[in-house]
């Protein structure tokens, strides 16, 4: 599974960890529906350090159609609901 982190790049991660990214990614736009700010950057952090722990980055110079794609590091809530809202970016 390929997952792309903006401003970051691009990671290949094993198929068995794709539940957990679910399930994180669940949590996180729970938590935007919600306006809950410690649950969102909870859900946040982990979900990107599931992704860096478990994923192996792809070179810089390689770009491939990603099958998830998580906001930056820091990102704000209001950011996340704006990726969410907009027509044509992927999640799950």
């Amino acid at each position: 599974m390929i997952v792309r982190i903006l401003g970051e790049g691009q990671f290949s991660v094993p198929g068995e960890v794709a539940a957990d990214l679910d399930r994180l990614d669940a949590e996180l736009e729970a938590a935007v529906e919600r306006g809950d700010e410690s649950a969102f950057t909870a859900a946040l952090n982990s979900l990107l350090n599931t992704v860096r722990e478990h994923g192996t980055e792809a070179p810089a110079d390689t770009l491939e159609p990603s099958e998830l794609i998580l906001p930056h590091e820091g990102a704000s809530m209001d950011e996340v609901r704006q990726l969410l809202s907009d027509d044509g970016v992927p999640h799950s």
